[in-house]
C-alpha cells in the first residue's frame, strides 16, 4: 500500500492512514502473504470494520501468520492486527476507524484462497 494523506481517529489521537515500508520491503511482504494465502487460506471477508481472513491450520500456517502480522503492526499502526484460532481455524481479523475501514477493504484483495485437498 503507498503512503497516503488519510488520516483516521483513535485511542492515541490521528494516525495518519499509510505504510511505512519501503518498496522493496512492502514487496517481500505482500510476497509473505501471497505465500501464506496460496498454501493455508479459506476465506477473506470484509466486516464493518475492516476484515477478516481465516486459514487452515497448516503447520507453521499460524507462526507465520504472526510473523506477518509483527510487520504489519509496524508499518501499519493505525490498523489492530488480532489472531485467534476458532473451529479449526486461524482467524485474523483486522479492524480500524475512519478511512482506515476503506484501506482494509481495500487491502488483500488479490489473495485467493487455497485449494482444498481432496481425497480421492
Amino acid at each position: 500500500m503507498a503512503p497516503q494523506e488519510i488520516t483516521t481517529e483513535g485511542n492515541t489521537g490521528i494516525t495518519p492512514v499509510a505504510c511505512t515500508l519501503a518498496s522493496a520491503d512492502r514487496a517481500t511482504q505482500a510476497g509473505g502473504w501471497e505465500q501464506l494465502a496460496a498454501r493455508a487460506m479459506t476465506q477473506r471477508t470484509e466486516t464493518a470494520h475492516g476484515v477478516r481472513i481465516s486459514f487452515r491450520p497448516e503447520p507453521g500456517a499460524e507462526n507465520e501468520l504472526h510473523q506477518l502480522i509483527a510487520v504489519e503492526n509496524e508499518c501499519c499502526p493505525w490498523a489492530d492486527w488480532r489472531v485467534q484460532t476458532d473451529a479449526g481455524q486461524i482467524v485474523l481479523d483486522v479492524h480500524s476507524t475512519g478511512e482506515g475501514i476503506a484501506t482494509l477493504h481495500s487491502m488483500f484483495t488479490s489473495l485467493q484462497p487455497a485449494p482444498v485437498a481432496r481425497c480421492d
